[in-house]
């Protein structure tokens, strides 16, 4: 098994290429969800980014890059207790270095404001890009992270499906983000969140919350459902080394 010290690494790594070329998607393409195609080209840039750190680095981790999929395994005992802190506390951090270089390089565009471009934080009402109230941001949420979860959990136990499991949990991301962009921007990942929430401060911090607790919700769901179909492990068999714990 890789040590902690280098999956975090990895974890911290992953979580930034995904934060950096998703957002950087919606952020340096300035109106991009307005035009025709923005929300398409958003979605398959946070697909992509999944899908090629996957490949490149996931093995090492376990490639989960993000909260909500950490937890998930957690419940469904493919991924150790002890972990799962260290591993959300460096998606978090990998995120927020994400977001602070997107904003270095939008700030490179004159007349860029933070406030006003709203950074492709998360939100709903006034802050949703089709003005989607909570109740719909909530299910949206909750729904769309519970089905990425799962997802990444059944293609973790296909092992015939490991040469082509990043390209199916990034398609994956990409139908999420097609479906939540237009609603709350696209979250399903806490990190993601939290980072560009950081940075743009008042009412994305006000509705964090709810980009914390409806993909957790959705990734506990997720976990235990998998582990009441397919049950515990056996000992010894539940490691990293295979991506996904």
């Amino acid at each position: 098994m890789v040590a902690l010290g280098k999956r975090l690494l990895v974890e911290s790594a992953g979580t930034a290429w995904l934060v950096f070329v998703g957002c950087g998607g919606i952020v340096l393409n300035v109106g991009a969800i307005q035009q025709a195609g923005g929300v398409q080209e958003a979605a398959l840039a946070f697909g992509l980014a999944l899908a090629t750190a996957s490949y490149c680095i996931g093995r090492l981790s376990g490639g989960h890059f993000n909260p909500a999929v950490t937890v998930g395994f957690t419940v469904a005992h493919r991924f150790p207790v002890r972990d799962l802190l260290p591993y959300i506390a460096s998606q978090i951090v990998g995120a927020i270095v994400a977001a602070a270089l997107l904003l270095y390089v939008a700030g490179g565009r004159p007349g860029f404001d933070l406030r006003a471009s709203e950074f492709a934080a998360n939100g709903f009402g006034d802050h949703s890009p089709a003005d989607y109230q909570m109740h719909s941001a909530l299910a949206i949420e909750f729904v769309l992270s519970f089905c990425f979860v799962m997802a990444n959990l059944m293609v973790a136990r296909r092992r015939d499906l490991q040469p082509i499991a990043p390209l199916v949990v990034g398609a994956c991301l990409a139908l999420v983000y097609l479906v939540s962009i237009p609603v709350t921007n696209g979250s399903v990942n806490p990190a993601r969140s939290t980072a560009q929430a950081l940075f743009v401060g008042d009412w994305a911090l006000d509705q964090l919350w709810l980009f914390w607790a409806a993909p957790l919700s959705g990734g506990v769901a997720a976990g235990a459902l998998f582990s009441l179909l397919h049950g515990k492990p056996a000992r010894g068999t539940a490691g990293l080394a295979d991506g996904r714990g």
